[in-house]
């Protein structure tokens, strides 16, 4: 089992002391397996087996380092048992906050994305036919053409910086994560990334976009329709490039934007959908047992979307059956987010069997019927639905999500289809073996660099190129240009940051709620600050042993 492999290493470590109980944990780097050469003290928590006394200098001492990272090495081995792996699941749901289902009596959801999940396969359609647009209408180079759409590319959450013509993924304090930032298709140099910031990684993104992330000068990209977007962006830009040709960045970025909103406005993604549901529309039955399972328990539903009520009516029909708006309280479409949120001024208008607007002044809302447009504040006053004891589903961080906790204190729950994937990775032994000699080769390099003879920088250095090669080896498991979502290497992603802001809690798919009862409590794990990093791995892979707590890390969720 996991656990006897963990609680056997854990004997082998145990800390030092007199009367057979732990020592206080010390902050000082004093011991001699990682403190000043020369001293003899020992760390209190530091392993019996660490020698008394380090090397004065020199050889000796260059050796002794190269010991303690074999050490090191060692220890990282019988910590991790292949039986730790697979410890996340991917179908389970994630909590930023404390929730407890039972207090929930209103659930809403947004549809393209969280009632109706869309296949990868949907992608290439929208790329190709943006792109053609642009050749078409905006009559762009033919040599366009020649470019397909590249799944692997690029990932959620990046920011353009437009007169950059810059595609880059920033971290949760504004930085730029050095070796993912490209103008095209072409990585751009470090070195270039930062002169071209005056000097600096960071990104002043309050003067640069909004809230939303919309601009002026930086866009974020935010929902998944986003990727063949930015694939045909990075496309577009490469290929004026290689021919040297000279171009707007703005007028480009616009152009691209426009093409790509032109394949939704004028439905070309609406109508390849609807002739092929099977192919484009995931997990129906999934989404239908997840509503009936919460009507049978007497919670209330709604629906906002931004889609068009055909194209609603046609896959709900297609996943659900044709009494599907049984199932909800209340339905809008065409909702216009995240404006629906914060405009009171557009009025709610009933649409027909047909689709068709009716004129009549809306008073109330009814069951069974559905509604254009309309503004959250009209829908809190004929609702009466308001605070923590609504749960809403959507996939954008900032049309679903921001405003209703921010500003109305309802509950939200996050949808993120890429989680699957980043969990199965995580659950690799190549990443858990990976990542865990990191965190212990960062933790050496902390507590080693009191050592500056000559020979000790050259360890240390090696030591600094090894933990690089680690970074870049792990960021290229989750994507080869731009690593995971929720990471730089090793801060969260500003993405991440906002997903941990604006949801309660997060999940791969609507699924996942048929994994927990209806009552169910989720209670979000204590996470270390800094100041709390003695129960890190880091800190137990130096040497200095400050983590009791061996026994039960296999089964940390």
């Amino acid at each position: 089992m996991a656990g006897a492999g963990l609680r056997a290493a854990a004997r082998r470590w145990l800390p030092c002391s007199g009367h057979g109980r732990p020592r206080a944990a010390s902050s000082s780097p004093s011991c001699s397996g990682c403190g000043p050469p020369g001293t003899g003290a020992h760390c209190p928590g530091a392993p019996c087996s660490a020698p008394s006394l380090a090397p004065a200098g020199g050889a000796e001492l260059s050796a002794h380092l190269w010991a303690r990272y074999q050490d090191m090495r060692r220890l990282v081995h019988d910590l991790l048992p292949p039986e730790v792996c697979s410890l996340l699941n991917p179908a389970a749901i994630y909590a930023n906050n404390e929730i407890s289902l039972h207090d929930v009596e209103v659930y809403g959801f947004d549809y393209d994305y969280t009632l109706a999940q869309y296949a990868d396969s949907l992608h290439p359609e929208i790329f190709n036919a943006a792109r053609d647009i642009l050749i078409e209408h905006y009559k762009y180079p033919e040599g366009i053409r020649k470019y397909d759409y590249n799944p692997s590319f690029a990932i959620r959450g990046l920011h353009y910086d437009i007169q950059k013509s810059l595609l880059m993924k920033i971290d949760a304090f504004h930085y730029v994560q050095l070796g993912t930032a490209y103008r095209g298709l072409q990585p751009v140099p470090d070195e270039e990334v930062i002169d071209l910031y005056g000097g600096t990684q960071h990104i002043p993104l309050y003067q640069m976009s909004d809230f939303y992330g919309k601009g002026p000068s930086i866009k974020q990209f935010m929902d998944i329709f986003s990727l063949p977007e930015m694939a045909l962006l990075s496309c577009v830009v490469d290929h004026f490039l290689g021919h040297g040709l000279e171009f707007d960045q703005a007028h480009l970025y616009k152009d691209v934007t426009d093409a790509i909103r032109d394949v939704h406005v004028k439905g070309l993604m609406y109508q390849w959908i609807e002739r092929d549901m099977e192919k484009y529309i995931l997990k129906g039955d999934e989404t239908f047992a997840v509503l009936s399972r919460l009507v049978d328990h007497g919670k209330q539903l709604f629906l906002i979307t931004n889609s068009p009520f055909s194209f609603v009516d046609k896959g709900m029909r297609h996943m659900v059956g044709p009494d599907w708006r049984q199932l909800f309280d209340v339905v809008i479409v065409q909702a216009d987010k995240p404006s629906f949120f914060t405009d009171p001024r557009k009025p709610f208008r009933k649409l027909d069997e047909k689709g068709s607007l009716q004129w009549d002044r809306i008073t109330r809302l009814e069951k069974g019927k559905i509604y254009r447009q309309g503004n959250l504040f009209d829908f809190l006053r004929l609702t009466e639905w308001r605070g923590p004891r609504v749960l809403y589903f959507g996939d954008h961080l900032y049309s679903d999500l921001a405003d209703l906790m921010l500003r109305h204190g309802w509950r939200t729950g996050a949808i993120i289809p890429e989680l699957e994937r980043e969990i199965r990775i995580i659950n690799t032994e190549q990443y858990m073996h990976s990542l865990t000699w990191q965190q212990a080769l960062t933790g050496l390099l902390e507590r080693m660099q009191t050592y500056q003879d000559a020979e000790s920088r050259q360890v240390l250095a090696a030591w600094m190129k090894e933990r690089q090669e680690l970074r870049c080896i792990t960021k290229a498991l989750f994507n080869a240009q731009f690593g995971s979502i929720f990471r730089t290497f090793h801060n969260p992603t500003y993405f991440s940051r906002r997903l941990v802001r604006f949801s309660d809690l997060y999940m791969a798919s609507l699924s996942c709620l048929l994994n927990y009862r209806v009552d169910f409590t989720f209670y979000p794990r204590r996470t270390p600050l800094q100041h709390e990093a003695p129960l890190w791995m880091d800190q137990l892979c130096t040497g200095c042993m400050k983590t009791p707590f061996l026994s039960d890390m296999a089964h940390i969720r």
